[in-house]
Formats: C-alpha cells, sequence, structure tokens
C-alpha cells in the first residue's frame, strides 16, 4: 500500500502539471495538503493520482457528491478543490479504485485500419472477425470510422460521427485497400467495457476530466456508434480464452486478432504461450494476428533491427495457416498512433505490388 506521504507527493506532483486538465490540478493539491483526506484515501488503499480523480468524478456523475458536480458543471477549480476534499471525508469508500483508469484511445485505429486491410489481402479473405485484446470499445469497430491521413487518404467509412486523422512520415503511402465485410466483433478482455451497462459507460465518463468537454462530447458519440453494434465480450486471461473467443467468428471469414500495446502487461513466456495459442487455433483454420507493440515485445514480428524502449512501436501482421506462420513488420508508429510510417508494399489497383522508394 502506497504510504500517505507518496501519495501526497504523487498528488503534488499531478497538481504542479495541470496538463489538460486545470481543473483537476487544482483539485489534487487541495487533496495534497489536506491530512484528513490523506488518511481517508490511504484507508481505502487509494495509490495513483488519476485513479482518485476519476472515482471522485465517478461519484459526481452517480448523484454522491452534489457540490463536486455543480463545482465540475461551473468549471470552478477553487469550489471543486472544497467540494473534492469534502467528498473524500464523506465518501471515502465509494472511492476505492477497483477498475484501471480507461481511455478510448481511437488514434490507434488510423494504424489498424491499413494492417488489418493488408491482413485479409494476404489471406484472400472477403470477410474477416475482428477480435480484439485487452483494449477498451473502438478497435473491434475500426471499420466503422472515418479516418483521413494528411496525404490525403480517406479510409472506412466516411459518413461516421467519428473522425479520426493521422500523419504519414516516410516515402510510401498507407494502402487504401478497405478493410472486408466484418462479420463478427469480439472483445477479450479480463473486465470488459459492456457499453449496455450504465455503470461501465459511466466510469469511461470519469475517466475524461470534467473540464473537458469536447473529449466529452467525443466519448459519446464513440459509445453511441460502439453501442449500435455492441462486440461479443470475452472475460478472461487473453492467453486462456482466445480459442473461445477466435471461435465467436463464423466459419468462413478471417478471424483477425488485434492487440495494441497489451501483450507489454504480460511476461515474456505469457506472450509466447499467446503466439503458441494462436498457432493452436490455426491448425483448424487460418488466422492473421495484427499487432501494433513496442519494439520486440510481439514475437515473432521482426523488430527491423529498431531498439527497445527506442520512442516508437511495431505494426506487425502475421498470418498463420496450419504450420505455415508469415510474419512482416509493416510499419513503425508514434504518439498511440497519430504518427505512422509504412513499410511494406503497397499494392497496386491492378493487383501488382507497387514499391515507392522511401
Amino acid at each position: 500500500m502506497a504510504s500517505r506521504g507518496g501519495l501526497a507527493e504523487a498528488l503534488r506532483r499531478f497538481g504542479e502539471d495541470a496538463g489538460t486538465s486545470p481543473l483537476q490540478a487544482r483539485v489534487a493539491l487541495a487533496l495534497s495538503g489536506s491530512a484528513e483526506a490523506l488518511r481517508a484515501l490511504e484507508a481505502v488503499r487509494a495509490r495513483q493520482p488519476a485513479g482518485v480523480l476519476a472515482a471522485l468524478h465517478d461519484l459526481a456523475l452517480a448523484g454522491g457528491a452534489p457540490a463536486l458536480a455543480a463545482a465540475h458543471a461551473e468549471g470552478d477549480g477553487e469550489a471543486a478543490a472544497a467540494a473534492a476534499v469534502d467528498a473524500v471525508l464523506l465518501s471515502a469508500d465509494a472511492l476505492a479504485v477497483r477498475r484501471p483508469v480507461r481511455t478510448v484511445e481511437a488514434t490507434r485505429c488510423a494504424v489498424l485500419y491499413p494492417a488489418v486491410a493488408e491482413a485479409a489481402r494476404r489471406a484472400g479473405a472477403d470477410a474477416v472477425g475482428l477480435v480484439d485484446v485487452g483494449s477498451p470499445a473502438l478497435n473491434p469497430h475500426l471499420d466503422r470510422l472515418g479516418i483521413a491521413y494528411d496525404t490525403g487518404q480517406v479510409v472506412g467509412d466516411p459518413a461516421s460521427p467519428v473522425r479520426l486523422s493521422a500523419s504519414v512520415v516516410g516515402g510510401r503511402p498507407v494502402p487504401s485497400t478497405a478493410v472486408p465485410e466484418v462479420v463478427a466483433r469480439v472483445a477479450v478482455d479480463p473486465d470488459p467495457v459492456d457499453v449496455s451497462d450504465p455503470d461501465d459507460v459511466r466510469w469511461l465518463r470519469a475517466c475524461v476530466p470534467p473540464d473537458r468537454p469536447e473529449r466529452a462530447a467525443q466519448l459519446a458519440a464513440e459509445l453511441a456508434l460502439v453501442a449500435a453494434d455492441p462486440p461479443q465480450l470475452v472475460r478472461g486471461d487473453a492467453v486462456d480464452v482466445l480459442p473461445d473467443a477466435v471461435a465467436r467468428v463464423p466459419g468462413g471469414a478471417l478471424p483477425v486478432v488485434t492487440t495494441t500495446w497489451a501483450l507489454s502487461r504480460y511476461p515474456l513466456q505469457s506472450r509466447l504461450r499467446f503466439l503458441h495459442r494462436l498457432d493452436e487455433v490455426a491448425a483448424h483454420r487460418a488466422v492473421a494476428w495484427v499487432s501494433v507493440e513496442g519494439v520486440g515485445v510481439a514475437p515473432a514480428v521482426p523488430t527491423l533491427g529498431d531498439r527497445r524502449a527506442s520512442g516508437h512501436s511495431t505494426v506487425g501482421v502475421t498470418v498463420l495457416d496450419g504450420a505455415v506462420v508469415r510474419a512482416e513488420a509493416v510499419g513503425r508508429c508514434w504518439s498511440r498512433g497519430r504518427l505512422l510510417s509504412w513499410l511494406a508494399e503497397v499494392p497496386r489497383s491492378d493487383g501488382e505490388a507497387h514499391v515507392t522508394a522511401g
């Protein structure tokens, strides 16, 4: 358990770095300076400032801290600070953070989309099932987003209410091949987000700072999109439940397993077991794995000579069919998908590969 002094210091540092939420920074500083609030947080084993602030926001959204909710609505940092201290003292048990802070990072889909399309092309698939491991909400719906690159390319659904953009660097454009028909959407996680559960939805809203109304509006659009076609939820450790998750994809469609910064949570032995699970599934049907992971994290995906912890991630496409495993690093990305460098051959419309010098 974190010491009171350790939590106080963490809250103080959080407050001194206002970042994108001056209001939450003010709340953090107020909590760090209140011995009574720190004692109450220590009693419920609060450890991280982000978790404490999300729990307070959740309490306000649920109606358990009306003064804090009013301060949030008015954007009044001083009133929010005082109300937050009071809320901690009055409702400490409700602030025991039992769930991780979650953010719906749509930008990762700008990297996933061309890689999933490439995996389907290599496997000769005209229908896919998306099986996402460990990421909240949007990855299984990447085909329903509108994605624009600064090269002028647009993929996905241009009429989508959820749009995102990314920049492309290097000499090769992102391939414009479309993701084929998606016939199944599956989300794998020990505690997956259920968009039909009001508590799950409220927690996602609570993880957005209350003084970020534009981000809250974007989240609402994202959740509405997911709720219109919710994924099948498979609860459990991916290493254990992956075969069951892949079995949710109808025969005749290519299961495409996606991981975006999910495998770094696992030790090497578990990551190797994950690959072994994919191999087991491939004994009965072709399966693809699209990975966006730190350099050297995804087993079998080449590192291109890059060093670990080099500041970027490797985009891998692995197709497994029977005893054959074909793995390639098709790109690099930075800033959680906001910046992409495509490395693989770009197929031309006549079916031939076109290599652009880069």
